[in-house]
């Protein structure tokens, strides 16, 4: 799997079955140069037979093939292994134009340890459809997989969990074409609708970097919070679990994303240069439906950050979020000031959620789907008049709806 990439470089991640030497040979595409190699790593079982390993030495702006070795053999695959790295754009030239695709929630059935009855996970189409459509960045933005009860109480449990669901061949061509970035939800995280209470939240945490190579940690090795930039994008990979105070506490103003990331993040938005910072998390933010998980359930914690973004009038945000089991396009208008959105997308593989009569006041019309869908955002044109193109698909790519967001609507 590609993992992040930066202009220097770039995060390749392997799982063996059992103990092995794992490394990578490089080297740009079309070059005809002695392919460079990576340093090797030998697989453990506590990490899964996992191992990120860095190719450095790289320059912006290019692709690369690249190969696998095991025990110092050369590894057949049957796909192209590429990676690319991002332009050294700013103060040179207009940005990049480049694709990102999104998704939330893939449930992969495995009956031994599923609920009796049909299964919940559905058609693994839709990692090919998105495959087929190039993105150059996959944002995995919760719900990456659904652990079971019989994973929670162990390491192994959760390094099975994981397992079972990387292993999945349709998903074999995304991972190691587009550059793949993730945060959690609670599935990954733990028990559904688990919170800061759960007890084994540690090796959780060590099990998502293990899987998921992170491009930074800003709050230590806790919260899988993380933040990076492509093009004249920064994203912004919040963790709404880690700080989270349960659902049904009867303290009002209970953490959501926790006042230590919330000072974090308003840093790095007001820090920030980009023309659009882009928001993931799990969770919706600004659907004002108070049900199930919404951001809205911890309403002081929620209003006191969107007047805070709104006071520190920072340009360019735009949440994107999952977990719901079905999409949608909110907007909420702010007095003298441009609206904040967000796209929910959700589920890849999971159940279909259909909310009916939800009171989801800030929905915008034409924008609910009920089936499995992803988004692509394509980030285009001249660096002074920048556009967001936002298109829901299903799983077989059709275009559900498409909507464009200048960048200049954004301040």
């Amino acid at each position: 799997m590609n993992g992040f990439s930066d202009h220097r470089e770039a995060a390749l991640w392997v799982q063996t079955k059992t103990p092995a030497k794992v490394g990578f040979r490089f080297r740009e595409m079309g070059s005809s140069a002695r392919m460079r190699q990576t340093e090797s790593i030998v697989t453990e079982k506590k990490s899964g037979f996992t191992a990120t390993i860095i190719a450095d030495s790289l320059l912006p702006g290019k692709r690369y093939e690249y190969e696998l070795l095991i025990n110092g053999k050369l590894e057949k695959v049957d796909r192209k292994l590429e990676f690319q790295t991002p332009a050294l754009w700013m103060h040179r030239t207009d940005p990049p134009n480049f694709d990102v695709a999104v998704g939330s929630c893939t449930y992969v059935n495995e009956p031994f340890w599923d609920r009796p009855g049909k299964g919940y996970g559905d058609s693994m189409q839709i990692f090919k459809t998105i495959a087929d459509s190039k993105p150059d960045l996959m944002l995995w933005i919760g719900d990456n997989t659904y652990t079971r009860e019989g994973d929670w109480n162990s390491r192994g449990g959760f390094n099975h969990r994981y397992t079972h669901t990387r292993s999945l061949p349709e998903m074999q061509t995304l991972l190691s074409s587009a550059q793949n970035y993730a945060t959690w939800d609670d599935h990954e995280f733990g028990p559904n609708d688990s919170d800061r209470s759960f007890w084994n939240k540690d090796i959780s945490a060590e099990t998502f970097r293990n899987f998921w190579p992170m491009p930074s940690q800003p709050l230590g090795k806790g919260p899988v919070t993380s933040t990076f930039s492509w093009g004249d994008c920064q994203f912004f990979m919040l963790d709404d679990r880690w700080f989270r105070a349960p659902n049904n506490s009867s303290d009002s103003s209970r953490a959501f994303f926790g006042e230590q990331q919330i000072q974090w993040f308003l840093d790095a938005l007001t820090y920030s240069r980009a023309n659009f910072k882009i928001v993931a998390c799990g969770g919706q933010v600004i659907n004002d439906a108070r049900v199930f998980e919404n951001y809205a359930v911890y309403p002081v914690e929620r209003r006191s950050l969107l007047e805070r973004i709104s006071a520190a009038k920072i340009p360019g945000v735009f949440f994107l979020s999952g977990d719901r089991h079905h999409a949608e396009l909110s907007r909420l208008e702010r007095a003298g000031n441009y609206p904040l959105y967000d796209l929910t997308t959700s589920p890849l593989t999971s159940g279909v959620h259909n909310p009916g009569n939800e009171a989801n006041t800030l929905r915008v019309p034409g924008t609910l789907f009920n089936g499995h869908n992803f988004a692509m955002l394509h980030f285009s044109g001249p660096a002074k008049d920048r556009v967001m193109t936002i298109s829901l698909k299903d799983n077989r790519g059709n275009t559900a709806w498409e909507k464009q967001i200048k960048a200049s609507e954004l301040k």
